[in-house]
């Protein structure tokens, strides 16, 4: 398995993450097509918050940073949040 962390901080992120709290449907919608996904979670920040996909493997990862890129300019662009920081790496180990 893989996993993405996008960290989303500074200006416009906290009313980002504002409209991610309230779009659990148009995202889940977005994320559980993505390839060989596995999990999806946010979660909030002092000054923001970050995301967490888990997928079968690296291309669906991939995958899910688009559709997220893609959201966010679509449902959440006036927030004017910069992109995230990216972490990424293959899971040791995923407890359910």
């Amino acid at each position: 398995m893989h996993a993405v962390i996008r960290n989303y901080s500074g200006k416009g992120a906290k009313e980002l993450f504002d409209v991610v709290e309230k779009s659990q449907e148009s995202i889940e919608k977005v994320m559980r097509p993505v390839k060989d996904f596995v999990s999806y979670s946010a979660a909030r920040t002092a000054d923001g918050g970050f995301t967490i996909t888990v997928c079968q493997d690296k291309a669906g990862c991939d995958e899910s940073i688009r559709a997220a890129r893609d959201w966010v300019a679509k449902n959440a662009a006036n927030t004017g949040a910069s992109a995230p920081t990216i972490s990424e790496g293959t899971v040791m180990w995923h407890l359910r």
